[in-house]
């Protein structure tokens, strides 16, 4: 199973930088981890927000966040084909 990752340098609003792995290839019923290092401070996208998963990943995906070194990490657990896709980090307009 291959997971395809956007560029890993991207530009927000001319001047925020996120950073993220080219690839990641899990095999069936490994753990997925990919780690995105943002330039501002995760610790105000994170106060105060609530993260929604559908009902059907809940148990499968989660985000979490580490302040000191601003980094956001999608954790994907017992990963299966049907789970192939592009996934990004993306910063939500503010």
């Amino acid at each position: 199973m291959s997971s395809a990752i956007k560029p890993s340098h991207q530009t927000v609003s001319g001047c925020e930088q996120l950073r993220q792995p080219a690839s990641v290839t899990v095999q069936p019923g490994q753990r997925l981890t990919i780690t995105c290092q943002v330039s501002y401070s995760v610790s105000d996208q994170s106060s105060g927000s609530t993260t929604y998963y559908k009902d059907s990943l809940k148990n499968k995906f989660s985000i979490s966040t580490d302040s000191s070194s601003n980094t956001m990490t999608l954790n994907g657990q017992n990963v299966q084909p049907e789970d192939s896709a592009v996934y990004y980090c993306a910063r939500h307009p503010q």
